[in-house]
């Protein structure tokens, strides 16, 4: 089968279009699926980089998020049979993560443990439910598992460009909040307004907790007045202390990740002085996912894919992830 593989860590010139990469073959309690389309995410380029402490077993077929049709089933397997359309969670619980700990979803054909099966919705396409996982899932949960967010809320999402942040603003949009979306270019602000961002913020120009200070006023001790109600920070590094600056007295700091610093410089005197809640998230379940898929069968969402690319052109759409060039998802269609 063709495959895009992770040779050893390094640059993305470490990703090898193989033509003849060996088939999977189905085994017990397992299938193999025919990958219709896979989407890439930010932990993607982490894994090609390497992470300290987890050891990829290489060479590694990347690619967290999949969906495809049935081709073959295994022993044990029950409910499923060839040319089901399924969306695959990436999570393995005996092996970890897809594209990491076992074969992703740049590749023709992929082995898939029965657990790890949702069924799709006919109305849902392969692209859309491969935009879902790792993005629409955490920003599901972070939002309406968690049951963060209300209507009529400010929140402030940094990163809003990205597969989480377009993410986010679909999701508070639905649940009636008033968003404010903060992105690096004009393109992009143009884009998050036409997606329902009531207010978008080029953060390379201008200070985005002073802008919020300004806008809603300064948040108040001794009373609820002033900032934001939420702010979505999966960004860290110098992003941090600007964010516990601008939310009001009782308001959230919603976190699922740190893609530009996980030790950032602190101030608790926020968090006590403001009663700042700071909620984490981590990942996703079969729920959000089927819930994302209910959304988009019943046209209330539909996930924002920046481009589709072939196999063969992988590693451009990965280089247009590292270097924040997409505007919600790049979907590959091996």
């Amino acid at each position: 089968m063709r495959a895009v593989v992770l040779q050893q860590h390094g640059g993305l010139d470490q990703l090898k279009y193989v033509p003849d990469f060996p088939d999977p073959v189905a085994k017990e309690d397992h299938v193999v699926i025919r990958v219709r389309a896979t989407s890439f995410n930010y932990h993607d380029v982490f894994t090609v980089r390497g992470m300290p402490g987890i050891k990829v077993p290489l060479p590694m077929i990347i690619g967290l998020d999949l969906a495809g049709e049935m081709l073959e089933v295994g022993r044990g397997v029950t409910g499923w049979k060839p040319g089901d359309r399924v969306l695959v969670n990436p999570l393995n619980r005996q092996k970890g993560l897809m594209g990491e700990m076992m074969h992703g979803g740049l590749a023709e054909k992929c082995l898939v443990a029965q657990h790890q099966l949702i069924r799709m919705p006919e109305a849902v396409s392969f692209e859309e439910a491969a935009s879902l996982p790792v993005a629409y899932g955490t920003a599901h949960r972070m939002l309406v598992t968690h049951n963060t967010v209300k209507a009529g809320d400010r929140v402030l999402i940094l990163g809003a460009s990205g597969g989480v942040g377009t993410g986010c603003v679909i999701l508070a949009k639905l649940l009636g909040c008033e968003v404010i979306a903060c992105a690096s270019s004009e393109d992009k602000i143009r884009r998050l307004k036409a997606l329902g961002a009531d207010e978008v913020i080029n953060y390379k120009e201008t200070d985005f907790s002073k802008w919020a200070v300004e806008k809603y006023g300064k948040p108040q001790r001794r009373s609820h007045d002033g900032g934001v109600d939420v702010v979505v920070n999966f960004t860290g590094g110098d992003t941090w202390q600007p964010s516990l600056r601008c939310v009001k007295r009782g308001g959230k700091i919603l976190v699922c990740g740190a893609t530009a610093g996980y030790d950032p410089k602190e101030d608790l005197r926020y968090i006590w002085s403001f009663e700042l809640q700071v909620i984490g998230s981590n990942s996703f379940y079969d729920d959000n996912l089927k819930a994302l898929m209910e959304l988009i069968r019943e046209g209330k969402m539909k996930p924002v894919i920046d481009k589709v690319l072939p196999l063969e052109r992988a590693a451009e759409g990965l280089r247009l992830i590292e270097s924040r060039e997409v505007f919600g998802k790049v979907v590959v269609t091996p």
